[in-house]
């Protein structure tokens, strides 16, 4: 992304609302129960990428829902049956694995 707000990107699709993302039922609820109404410029062209298992680089501004984006790709895939470790989500500090977890479990 460039300072002007520009985004780069190989992936041409954009997905202007989370109900045609065909999230499941269950993880919509949470969306839209965490307040989100309609998803933001990085979540429009990276949540898709994500659950469709592309390697994925994905560089917005801070407040922007990158945490989100990851959380619903990765809670799209999670087999709620298996009790086993299913993700491992590494961040640089505690504090921010711990917002992590607060937006993981709010959405899930």
């Amino acid at each position: 992304m460039d300072p002007d707000g520009v985004i780069e990107s190989n992936w041409d699709e954009i997905v202007s609302n989370f109900d045609d993302m065909n999230l499941r039922e269950e993880l919509l609820r949470g969306i839209y129960a965490y307040g989100f109404e309609k998803p933001s410029a990085i979540q429009q062209r990276a949540i898709i990428p994500c659950i469709k298992g592309m390697d994925v680089i994905a560089q917005a501004q801070s407040g922007t829902g990158k945490t989100a984006t990851f959380s619903i790709a990765i809670l799209q895939q999670i087999d709620t049956s298996l009790n086993e470790c299913q993700a491992l989500i590494l961040a640089p500090t505690r504090e921010l694995a711990q917002q992590i977890q607060k937006v993981v479990l709010a959405l899930g």
